[in-house]
């Protein structure tokens, strides 16, 4: 495999199949992306509630999501860039709220499995720097988020 991820599952809700489907899908992502082996990112499952202690901590959103990403190679102010040639690359981390995905696959009369597929590449993608901010850049990474999907077998 070629990323290295580090799952989660604060809920104790997400099967084991789950969990490795996620990993093959991110691993597939990963190489449709040209990511480098050995990257590093995690993922956590959490409750609707987490979620929401989350989202207005950090996002002053004070209301559940589903899926939130937190990137580690995105420079705040005063921060100073590591780089050297022993240190793996490190993505972030992904947090998923397995209750809003839950709701979302029977809204949109799709698998638990799907949701949970198409937030992790979501979240995913976010980390590698794609947005949906405007317009153009929604449709960019609307359009790569299903590709892979598509690709990979998770359709709708």
């Amino acid at each position: 495999m070629n990323l290295n991820i580090d799952f989660m599952d604060e809920t104790n809700q997400v099967a084991d199949d789950y969990i490795s489907e996620i990993e093959k899908l991110l691993n597939f992502a990963a190489e449709k992306q040209k990511v480098e082996a050995g990257t590093e990112l995690s993922v956590t499952f959490v409750t609707n509630d987490k979620i929401q202690e989350i989202n207005r901590e950090y996002r002053e959103k004070d209301r559940p999501t589903d899926v939130i990403s937190f990137a580690m190679e995105e420079m705040g102010d005063g921060e100073i860039e590591l780089i050297g040639a022993d240190l793996p690359r490190v993505l972030g981390d992904i947090i998923i709220s397995t209750e809003r995905a839950k709701d979302q696959a029977e809204e949109y009369g799709h698998s638990f499995e799907r949701e949970l597929g198409f937030l992790a590449v979501h979240g995913f993608l976010h980390l590698l720097g794609y947005d949906h901010e405007n317009e153009e850049d929604e449709k960019e990474m609307f359009s790569l988020q299903k590709d892979i999907l598509d690709e990979y077998g998770l359709r709708r």
